[in-house]
């Protein structure tokens, strides 16, 4: 079956002797090739004191090599017209590039460079820091970033998935070069590289790429095992008396990414809050008019999940949306979802895979999470059927498993005075 699928796929893929792992996606329509170096690590794999040196890292990537400055790694791809781009996940960083199909050999290059010869420069270390830290603060002055940031602080609590990705004022300012290097040759090894590519390419070239570049690099053991969160039910109220607007962050434990009933658990998201057609913004945006933004979302791990709803409104109201969620959580558990309903929001997840997929870059990225989370990979076809299988007794059943009140973690931000929630009121 997997040489099946991934014959249908025209993926391919080979296994370094040290390890590194190289898959291919050939889209022969197209003229370009994405590519990916993807280290399977991410926040969740930092101690306390680390939180936030993945993302550092990835920012120190770009500042120099033994090779090329930091102006030249960003030339070296501009002036074949690519980009050049990285993000550091929970689970995972990525360093990518898109370029016309005759420039993969000088695209391979730059990013296994970055990737292999990163000079850690004491001076760049500091300058860096001052950079992040005013991205910190930026993405602090945003509410609905540091509601999520309270929400998961509380939601794993005591867990690296709590923990933001960018790190603390604390934790960014003390990290120093021998940290640094630590963490970079623990994480940065063969057993723990993956590359991947999609476009118009040869499975082969891109072998050959990979085992010149990165063959040689050493064995580095094998990493201890993660260790599962457990989810928390807390209620959270902190006061900011600079907001205008009340957010709100409610979520509950969802099933983690490789989860067998994943699809029924995106159908459910998607009637509950996952566009402009769904419950959620019907209800309370349309119907109510108690808020502008509302949604529902899934964020996935490998041993964990969470589905949660975002909203923002006034304080006065504030009570009335928790209590609209509510009531949209209990419909659910009681009452099946009418088909007309279902076949809507079958055919949204439907169009969101297929458009989702259209590009090199999609490709190249959905190539890396199947293989990170599934360790095979699946044919359009089969994603289509199994979204079409979801039945209405089905997301009935996650519903009433997902929605039970004493696992509902509620976190609120805004210029609250004397406004609470108590458990009670979250009875569904």
């Amino acid at each position: 079956m997997a040489n099946a699928v991934q014959t249908l796929r025209d993926i391919e893929i080979a296994t370094l002797k040290n390890g590194v792992r190289v898959i291919s996606e050939e889209m022969g329509h197209v003229r370009s090739i994405s590519m990916g170096v993807w280290i399977r690590t991410g926040s969740r794999r930092e101690t306390s004191e680390e939180n936030g040196i993945s993302h550092f890292i990835e920012h120190m990537l770009f500042k120099g090599t033994k090779n090329r400055s930091a102006e030249e790694i960003a030339r070296s791809v501009d002036s074949i017209g690519g980009g050049l781009d990285a993000f550091t996940a929970k689970e995972m960083v990525s360093y990518n590039t898109k370029v016309l199909d005759e420039h993969l050999p000088i695209a391979f290059d730059v990013l296994a460079d970055m990737v292999r010869n990163p000079l850690f420069r004491e001076e760049d270390i500091e300058k860096e820091k001052g950079v992040i830290l005013e991205e910190l603060k930026m993405e602090v002055d945003n509410p609905e970033y540091l509601l999520h940031d309270i929400f998961s602080s509380n939601f794993y609590k005591d867990h690296p998935l709590g923990k933001p990705i960018i790190g603390s004022k604390d934790t960014i300012r003390a990290f120093d070069r021998g940290m640094i290097d630590t963490y970079f040759e623990r994480y940065y090894s063969p057993s723990n590289i993956l590359i991947t590519a999609a476009g118009n390419l040869k499975h082969a070239q891109l072998v050959d790429l990979a085992r010149q570049y990165f063959e040689d690099l050493p064995v580095n053991g094998q990493l201890a095992p993660e260790i599962a969160p457990t989810p928390h039910a807390r209620l959270v109220f902190r006061d900011k008396k600079s907001l205008e607007q009340t957010h709100l962050y409610m979520g509950v434990p969802a099933y983690p990414f490789p989860h067998e009933q994943r699809f029924a658990c995106y159908t459910l998201n998607t009637i509950l809050g996952g566009g402009m057609s769904s419950r959620l913004f019907q209800n309370i945006r349309e119907k109510q008019g108690l808020a502008y933004a509302v949604y529902s979302e899934l964020s996935m791990y490998r041993d964990a999940g969470c589905m949660a709803i975002y909203a923002g409104t006034a304080v006065e109201t504030c009570g009335k949306v928790i209590d609209s969620i509510v009531k949209e959580f209990r419909e659910l558990k009681e009452n099946l979802v009418p088909a007309e309903e279902l076949r809507r929001a079958k055919d949204n997840l439907k169009g969101s895979f297929m458009l989702g997929l259209e590009s090199t870059s999609s490709r190249m990225a959905n190539l890396a999470r199947q293989d990170l989370y599934f360790q095979r990979f699946f044919t359009l076809d089969e994603m289509l059927e199994s979204i079409e299988a979801v039945t209405a007794e089905q997301v009935q059943q996650i519903a009433r498993e997902f929605f039970n009140p004493k696992n509902i973690t509620l976190a609120v931000l805004g210029n609250l005075g004397d406004f609470r929630i108590k458990r009670e009121e979250l009875d569904c």
